[in-house]
C-alpha cells in the first residue's frame, strides 16, 4: 500500500497545551453500566487502524523479526529507561528532534549483531517511494526505528536474521491479528533468566499482542518478552512464567531468592547470571491524534503496565524500552492520563499472552507444558 510523505509538524505552544491537560475527557470512559471496569479485550495491535505487522522466524534456529508498517507515517514517541537498550534511530524520537513521525519498526533477535537488518525494511520502503522528501531527486529517506532481544544463548547464536528476512517479514505485514507466541522476535525469547548459572532454570518468552477499544479510541500493544524477572498475572499476582526451582516442580520465585541473597553474608557466589541478555521490547499503537512529546509521556505511563506483569523488571543489565505511536485518525481531545492509564493494562495484558502462548525449546519449558 502507498502512502504519502508527510513533512514534520509545526506545533504551537497553543496546540501542544491542548494535547496534554487532563481536563480533557476520554472520548468514553472505561466503566460499565454497573460501575465496574471494564477488561482489557485480548485483541491486537492491529485493531488500531492502519497498522500492519508481519514475522519472520528462522526455521534454523529460534529466533526471527517482526515487522510494524503503516498506513500513513504516524507520530512516535519513546521512553529508553533501560540500562542497555539495543537500539537504532531511537534518538530521532527526543523531543528536540524535528523528526516527528516514523515510517516502520522492526524488532528482531539477534542482539546488536542484527540491528543491521533494518536496511531490509529501509530497502522495502524505498522501493514503494515511502520516507521524507530530503530534497533529493527521486529520494525519499524512511525513518526506520529498530529494536533487539538478546537470544544468542538459544540454539546456534551464530545464525542472526539480516536484510533479507526484514524484507520477507515486511511483505507478510498485514492488518489481521498478530501471531503471538515463540514466532517473530519473539521466537528466541526467554524468561525467568537470573539464577540459570545456580541450577534454576527459566521459561520460554515470546511475543504477545492485545487492545482495549473505548467507543471511538483504540488502544493496542505488542511486545517482545525477554526478560530476567518472572511474569506476573497482574489481576491476581501469580507467578505465570519465571524461574523455575532446582527440581523443576515449581516457581522459584525471583524476588524471595533476590531477598534472601541480600540477607545472607558472604553472598552467594556468581548470584547472578548478570549479563545483558534481557530486555522486553514494547510499542504501544493508538489512533489518537498526540504530538510527539505527549507520545513520549504515554510511553512513559504505558511502561508502568511491564512493571506490573514482570518482577523484577528494568535490572542491572535490561534493555527495555517503549516506543508509542500515534494515527491521529481520531482528532479529538484525549486525556493523556486516561490514555496512559489503559495503555498500561493493556501491555500488560500483552506481555502475560506472550508466555502463554509461547512453545517449549529445548532447555526452555514453555507455560503450556508445566
Amino acid at each position: 500500500m502507498f502512502y504519502p510523505v508527510m513533512p514534520p509538524l509545526t506545533i504551537s505552544r497553543r496546540h501542544f497545551l491542548k494535547q496534554v491537560p487532563d481536563a480533557a475527557i476520554l472520548a468514553a470512559a472505561p466503566f460499565a453500566a454497573n460501575g465496574q471496569s471494564t477488561s482489557v479485550s485480548s485483541g491486537s495491535i492491529t485493531d488500531v487502524t492502519g497498522v500492519r505487522v508481519g514475522h519472520f522466524s528462522d526455521s534454523r534456529r529460534p529466533t526471527g523479526c517482526t515487522a510494524i508498517l503503516f498506513d500513513a507515517p504516524p507520530t512516535a514517541g519513546a521512553d529508553y529507561a533501560g540500562s542497555a537498550a539495543g537500539e537504532s534511530l531511537g534518538l530521532m524520537l527526543q523531543p528536540v528532534s524535528p523528526v516527528d513521525r516514523i515510517h516502520g519498526i522492526l524488532l528482531m533477535g539477534g542482539g546488536a549483531m542484527a540491528l543491521g537488518a533494518t536496511a531490509g525494511m529501509v530497502r522495502f520502503l524505498e522501493e514503494r517511494h515511502v520516507g521524507y522528501d530530503w530534497g533529493v531527486s527521486n529520494v525519499r529517506v524512511p525513518v526506520v526505528l529498530g529494536a533487539v532481544i538478546d537470544d544468542l544463548a538459544v540454539g546456534d547464536g551464530r545464525i542472526r536474521i539480516g536484510p533479507d528476512e526484514a524484507y520477507r517479514a515486511c511483505q507478510s505485514a498485514g492488518p489481521s491479528p498478530v501471531g503471538e507466541g515463540s514466532v517473530g522476535a519473539g521466537a528466541g525469547a526467554t524468561v525467568g533468566k537470573l539464577f540459570v548459572g545456580r541450577g534454576m532454570a527459566g521459561m520460554k518468552g515470546g511475543i504477545g499482542s492485545s487492545s482495549a477499544r473505548l467507543a471511538d479510541v483504540i488502544i493496542g500493544a505488542l511486545v517482545v518478552v525477554n526478560c530476567a524477572g518472572d511474569v506476573i498475572n497482574w489481576r491476581d499476582g501469580s507467578i505465570v512464567a519465571g524461574a523455575r526451582t532446582s527440581d523443576g516442580r515449581g516457581f522459584a520465585r525471583t524476588v524471595d531468592v533476590l531477598r534472601r541473597d541480600l540477607a545472607m553474608r558472604p553472598a552467594p557466589p556468581a548470584a547472578l547470571a548478570d549479563a545483558p541478555r534481557a530486555t522486553t521490547l514494547s510499542v504501544i499503537a493508538t489512533n489518537a491524534a498526540l504530538t510527539k512529546t505527549a507520545l513520549t509521556k504515554l510511553a512513559m505511563v504505558a511502561n508502568t503496565g511491564a512493571a506490573r506483569a514482570i518482577n523484577p523488571y528494568q535490572t542491572q543489565n535490561d534493555g527495555d524500552q517503549v516506543l508509542a505511536v500515534a494515527t491521529g485518525v481520531l482528532n479529538s481531545p484525549i486525556s493523556l492520563t486516561a490514555l496512559g492509564a489503559i495503555a498500561a493494562e493493556v501491555l500488560a495484558d500483552a506481555i502475560v499472552r506472550a508466555v502463554t502462548l509461547a512453545t517449549s525449546v529445548p532447555g526452555w519449558v514453555a507455560v503450556r507444558d508445566l
